[in-house]
């Protein structure tokens, strides 16, 4: 059976005055340079990983709507005439970096009304604040504290998920497979990027790349090498593939010497690599920092 495709498409529709709403469109073709570059590669450029979820969701609108603003430039010099007159000021560069490209392109949408900025902050809040890690970090932390929860997780996940108050698009069915001093689970999308949005938001650069697709499926060890994680050879390792109807979670094991801790301070340590099964979660938060 073939696996459907998945998109994404957040949209405002106009609101009762008839204002003009907007869309934000995270497609393939907004992050098609980014899956080729390989994961390894990807890991070593600390900018990729730190960029922001709104300069993400920024560069998505930009995407989407980057063909009208251009028609709006070519309307303001539709002879495309170059800028020739005699002057004695100095002209001043504008800056190759791509989130002031962004940004401009971004004036030019408000401008025209074809983005409303107080709804793309709150969309970026949204999966900021609301929808991300830390709501998936909520529910291991539940799990290692509370047994009986931690049953309700591995026989419904979505059930159990949802008692915490995290559920929606791209998280309407969930697996949580446990990682064991004997078992590890690692998360994948093969097809393109299905992602379990609700509990760790939006996906890493790395996750969509071909190679960490590829090299999950082929040699799963190797990638968590890559990641510095060298598993004993004893240790089964199980890949889970997600698709457009099911996501999955791994739950990592509890580190040693956390006995002490409450459950929001365990929530601290867990980090969102762990949850895709790729990095252990540290046992300290100096260490998760690091």
């Amino acid at each position: 059976m073939r696996r459907a495709g998945c998109s994404f498409a957040i949209a405002a529709t106009e609101d009762e005055n008839s204002q003009r709403g907007f869309a934000v469109l995270y497609s393939r073709q907004a992050v098609h340079m980014h899956r080729r570059q390989d994961y390894a590669s990807v890991l070593s450029r600390g900018s990729l990983l730190t960029t922001t979820r709104r300069d993400l969701l920024t560069a998505a609108v930009t995407a989407a709507a980057g063909a009208a603003a251009s028609a709006t430039l070519a309307q303001g010099n539709p002879a495309g005439d170059a800028h020739e007159h005699e002057h004695d000021h100095d002209h001043q560069d504008v800056p190759g970096d791509p989130a002031l490209r962004v940004k401009a392109l971004e004036s030019i949408l408000v401008a025209k009304g074809l983005v409303d900025p107080a709804a793309l902050d709150a969309l970026v809040d949204t999966y900021e604040n609301k929808i991300g890690p830390r709501n998936g970090a909520k529910v291991v932390a539940r799990a290692w504290t509370d047994p009986e929860y931690k049953k309700r997780l591995l026989t419904d996940a979505t059930a159990a998920i949802a008692e915490l108050g995290y559920r929606g698009l791209e998280g309407d069915q969930m697996v949580v497979v446990e990682n064991t001093p004997q078992v590890h689970n690692l998360v994948v999308c093969t097809l393109c990027s299905c992602y379990p949005w609700p509990v760790l938001g939006l996906p890493p650069v790395w996750y969509k790349s071909s190679a960490y697709r590829a090299r999950s499926v082929i040699d799963p060890r190797r990638v968590l090498r890559d990641f510095g994680w060298a598993l004993p050879d004893e240790v089964e390792v199980r890949v889970w593939d997600s698709t457009a109807e099911l996501r999955y979670l791994v739950l990592p094991e509890r580190p040693a010497g956390t006995d002490h801790l409450t459950e929001a301070e365990l929530a601290a340590l867990v980090t969102r690599d762990a949850m895709v099964g790729v990095r252990q979660v540290p046992a300290s938060r100096s260490e998760r920092s690091s």
